[in-house]
């Protein structure tokens, strides 16, 4: 149907109108000269429009739904506005090629969401899935021409997705999630000499600007293994007759930083010029989505999906071309990665203890 139109002609009689003051509301009153019938023209596309506007600004914003409606239980905003939480925000597809992506996963209730940005802190497309598999990286990698180069904090499923859909690209492993990711196992406190040892080493990755730092920082892991690359062999018989690392931690460490190292994504920063971690993701988007969610603490998870894909795309466009193009048929858009069908349930993961930046319940971290 399209839009209603500015005719000035008297729906009984179809005589011209003339003006005939405001109503209480302030809308124009027209008045038939012939008939003396009197009307009012509606215009339900201004109306759901500015109710669009307004729904946008509270769910991104701080103001209270009062505040927004101007009486004390903000019922005739929810009322108004209940049909937008069926309008679902895009951003325009990325045609513009970047030197560098980062990318990242947080979670919204039981759904991880995979988003990208580009080294200037745009957000380039987002993707929502159970857990982070190579088929949600793959979805997500498909919206956004292949860049020069990717940081990403390791997650599970994107080495193959990216050789599947940018082999060119090359990976920088996100040195911040590397070292927290050795504190877990390690812990702050290593309690041996070789644990201590091997995150100082690992802190110390911070400190290198140029390649001939990277080549000595190099030389001094090899030499920490030389010394202590024994006790990741060293086994112990546990009391039900089965065969253990006797020093699992520092193992499961040690394994992580020569993956990194032999991969070659370690130190990818230096010649390309790219970020060496995905602090603008976290820092810049991901805490922010937080803050929105406690701002608005209290909805169902679908509405927290909306309220995340609203902010998103209000980062990058401005309001009215926000609403322009929302569309309420979720059947039109392309549908989410569904989870592996033998895949842990949707409140798992899925990374392992030496890809994940946050420990699993029961891993406790000693060397």
């Amino acid at each position: 149907m399209g839009l209603p139109t500015n005719s000035t002609t008297c729906p009984v009689c179809a005589a011209k109108l003339v003006k005939n003051g405001q109503t209480a509301a302030g809308t124009q009153r027209w008045l038939c000269s012939s008939c003396r019938a009197s009307s009012v023209r509606k215009r339900p596309d201004v109306t759901r429009r500015e109710q669009t506007r307004r729904f946008a600004l509270w769910i991104t914003g701080k103001r209270t739904q009062a505040e927004l409606d101007g009486t004390a239980t903000g019922r005739t905003f929810r009322r108004e506005t209940a049909w937008c939480w069926r309008l679902q925000p895009c951003l325009p597809r990325a045609t513009k090629t970047d030197h560098a992506v980062l990318v990242d996963g947080i979670w919204i209730g039981t759904w991880c969401l995979l988003i990208a940005i580009n080294d200037t802190g745009h957000v380039l497309a987002w993707q929502w899935c159970a857990r982070e598999t190579t088929a949600a990286w793959e979805a997500l990698l498909n919206q956004i021409p292949a860049p020069a180069v990717i940081v990403s904090d390791g997650g599970s499923g994107l080495p193959t997705a990216l050789h599947h859909c940018w082999p060119e690209t090359k990976h920088q492993r996100c040195i911040f999630h590397l070292q927290m990711n050795v504190t877990r196992h390690l812990t702050r406190t290593p309690r041996t000499d070789a644990g201590r040892a091997l995150r100082k080493l690992v802190m110390q990755l911070s400190t290198v600007t140029d390649e001939d730092e990277a080549i000595a920082w190099q030389l001094h892991l090899e030499q920490w293994w030389q010394t202590f690359g024994h006790l990741t062999r060293e086994r112990t018989l546990l009391r039900n007759g089965r065969w253990s690392f006797t020093h699992d931690r520092l193992r499961t460490a040690w394994l992580l930083i020569r993956k990194v190292t032999r991969d070659g994504v370690l130190f990818t920063w230096i010649s390309y010029g790219n970020p060496r971690t995905t602090s603008p993701l976290e820092g810049g988007i991901n805490s922010r989505i937080r803050d929105l969610l406690r701002h608005h603490r209290g909805m169902s998870e679908t509405h927290r999906r909306r309220a995340v894909e609203w902010f998103l795309t209000l980062h990058e466009t401005d309001l009215d071309t926000a609403i322009n193009t929302t569309t309420n048929e979720p059947e039109k858009r392309q549908p989410n990665p569904a989870p592996e069908p033998d895949g842990p349930a949707l409140y798992d993961t899925g990374l392992t203890p030496e890809e994940g930046l946050y420990p699993r319940k029961g891993w406790a971290g000693r060397t």
